[in-house]
């Protein structure tokens, strides 16, 4: 270790290869949605998993060479669309995953001891693919890196336009099913085709969209300087977990008594404080923007085992001075009203909307909180237990992410990257104002 959270450089013993489908599919292409294909989500997710034994590496190869039988798109290349330029398709070619071995000297136990807070030198734990743009990097890269006490960190990215929270699980779930019980067949089976996310024919918009824009709203001269704001300091990661206890402490600060879920109280708990910590105008308009599953609120219902993305974005807002100077209950119900606002019409109102690729999520004075805790994500078996940790491999501006917690399926960690001057202050507001 090189300090109280840096790392020490990965030696790579071979050049990474690509781990190629076992059985070659004939080749096609894959039409992506609506959904999919928005360029806020043209990134790849980044899972950091800490094992306390590792895995053969053969074992590995063979195994993931087997489940890309099943999910080939993810051995496969992007490409834009031959009939428009700005649309993206999967070519389902085999070429395949970039898999890179590395060994770092550092135990489990010390990486254990600074993996709540991700820190820059991490980005060392997966390699790197040298690529023009975004589309030339393969849609799956997994780097194993084998620690000096027998233990392992496995890095996967995931190309985002292939996959959400769900689908990333379910395909990690296949990869550790079939390395486990290689004769056995897949507990869910993928179900591929983004047809049923179609646009229609023409586009129909009857319905508003507040989560979206198309361009920042000139002369709104304080969403411009908090994006600004944010960009420009200098930053530092927020990791605080919230058990189950502190869940029902939470809802108590809702007066009167409200009936709410533990990710609508705490979403709507780091949004006030978030909110509280940055000093606004008060009578600037912020949002909240968090993920939603929607693969059961369409009709028909998609899929199970739909993979690609199935979820949108919800979006509550209000003025700072109606968020932070009223009851947690009122932002509460700011949240359940965006979600119960969420419906088969609004969600095909919103993949018409998609159309226009110059539409984006509204994120000017919006905190934007993803959900990957409730995924399983936490739960992957190579064959040596459960991970020690599972989390992700850096912290960004934007996103606030709730996290599992290994080992307490009821306790969510609320990681978000906040200016280091007000960092205190955001953890005050979020673990010690209100607790009695």
């Amino acid at each position: 270790m090189l300090g109280s959270s840096e790392i020490s450089d990965c030696y790579y013993p071979n050049k990474p290869i690509l781990i190629r489908p076992d059985t070659p599919n004939p080749k096609h292409s894959l039409y992506l949605s609506n959904i999919d294909d928005q360029k806020f989500l043209r990134f790849s997710i980044k899972y950091l998993y800490l094992f306390k034994k590792s895995i053969n590496l053969d074992h590995l190869k063979c195994s993931l060479s087997k489940v890309l039988v099943h999910y080939d798109p993810l051995a496969g290349r992007l490409r834009t669309s031959e009939q428009d330029d700005q649309k993206l398709v999967v070519d389902c070619n085999g070429e395949g995953a970039v898999f890179a071995e590395a060994f770092m000297n550092c135990t489990a136990d010390q990486f254990l001891e600074i993996s709540r807070k991700p820190n820059r030198s991490w980005r060392k734990l997966l390699y790197e693919v040298e690529a023009h743009s975004f589309i030339d990097v393969p849609p799956l890269v997994i780097q194993v890196t084998n620690l000096r006490c027998g233990g392992m960190i496995l890095c996967t990215a995931i190309n985002h336009c292939l996959c959400d929270g769900i689908g990333t699980s379910q395909f990690l779930q296949a990869w550790a099913h079939i390395a486990t019980n290689p004769n056995s067949d897949l507990p869910i089976a993928p179900f591929h085709s983004r047809h049923i996310l179609m646009p229609r024919r023409p586009p129909l918009l009857p319905l508003n969209h507040p989560g979206f824009t198309k361009t920042a709203i000139e002369g709104d001269h304080m969403e411009l300087d908090l994006t600004k704001f944010l960009q420009s300091q200098p930053l530092a990661p927020s990791s605080l977990t919230f058990t189950q206890s502190d869940m029902v402490r939470l809802k108590r600060q809702c007066v009167p008594s409200l009936k709410c879920t533990a990710f609508e109280v705490l979403a709507s708990h780091t949004w006030r404080s978030w909110v509280k910590s940055l000093d606004l105008s008060p009578s600037l308009d912020v949002k909240l923007l968090f993920s939603v599953n929607v693969r059961k609120m369409l009709n028909p219902n998609i899929p199970e085992g739909y993979y690609g993305n199935g979820f949108v974005l919800g979006c509550a807002g209000c003025t700072v001075n109606d968020l932070v100077n009223t009851n947690l209950g009122s932002a509460v119900k700011l949240v359940q009203h965006a979600k119960s606002s969420l419906s088969d019409d609004y969600v095909k109102s919103l993949i018409d909307l998609f159309e226009d690729k110059t539409v984006k999520p509204d994120v000017h004075a919006s905190l934007v909180i993803s959900q990957w805790s409730k995924l399983g994500l936490e739960d992957l078996d190579f064959g040596e237990g459960n991970p020690l940790h599972m989390g992700p491999m850096v912290s960004s501006y934007i996103y606030c992410l709730f996290l599992p917690v290994v080992g307490n399926s009821d306790a969510v960690r609320v990681l978000v990257s906040m200016p280091e001057s007000i960092l205190e202050k955001f953890e005050h507001y979020m673990k010690d104002s209100w607790i009695n």
